[in-house]
């Protein structure tokens, strides 16, 4: 049972481990971060407080997702941030030379906001669960109670 217990925690680890990263990043080089956030066109103060927040969700989702403390509550922070990100940061439509080329200019930029939109399906997941059934009690069980866990690493008796 331990070995599955830390399977779940590496796989949850992983997971998160971009977001964990890209905080360190932030904090490494938050103006360049703030100037990341500028180009889409916010004011300096807002580039600011957009990075700041981006760090305090990063860094308390991941955490949540990991330990499966309101685990639910952070993979739906993390699944807004992931389909923000990719609507406003990866706009490959925008380029204008959309092909499946390797010369192609939004081919990696499409592939960016694709790996944004596959995280955030995994994070539902996480959050309400694999099938259609535990979809519905995770739903139901974060709507009555939005800091509930999945209760990750607790061993059931089948």
């Amino acid at each position: 049972m331990l070995a599955e217990t830390l399977i779940v925690f590496g796989l949850r680890f992983i997971l998160v481990a971009v977001f964990l990263f890209s905080a360190f990043y932030v904090v490494v080089d938050f103006k360049g971060m703030k100037a990341y956030v500028k180009s889409i066109r916010v004011q300096d103060g807002t580039a600011s407080a957009m990075a700041g927040g981006a760090l305090l969700l990063k860094v308390l989702a991941s955490l949540a997702v990991v330990t499966g403390m309101a685990d639910r509550l952070g993979a739906i922070a993390l699944t807004g941030f992931c389909v923000i990100t990719a609507l406003f940061y990866k706009r490959f439509w925008d380029l204008g030379d959309f092909a499946f080329r390797a010369d192609s200019k939004a081919m990696p930029v499409f592939w960016d906001f694709l790996k944004n939109v596959s995280l955030a399906a995994a994070f539902i997941l996480i959050a309400f669960g694999g099938d259609v059934e535990s979809l519905r009690e995770g739903l139901s069980a974060f709507v009555e109670n939005p800091l509930s866990s999945t209760h990750p690493y607790e061993w059931r008796k089948e």
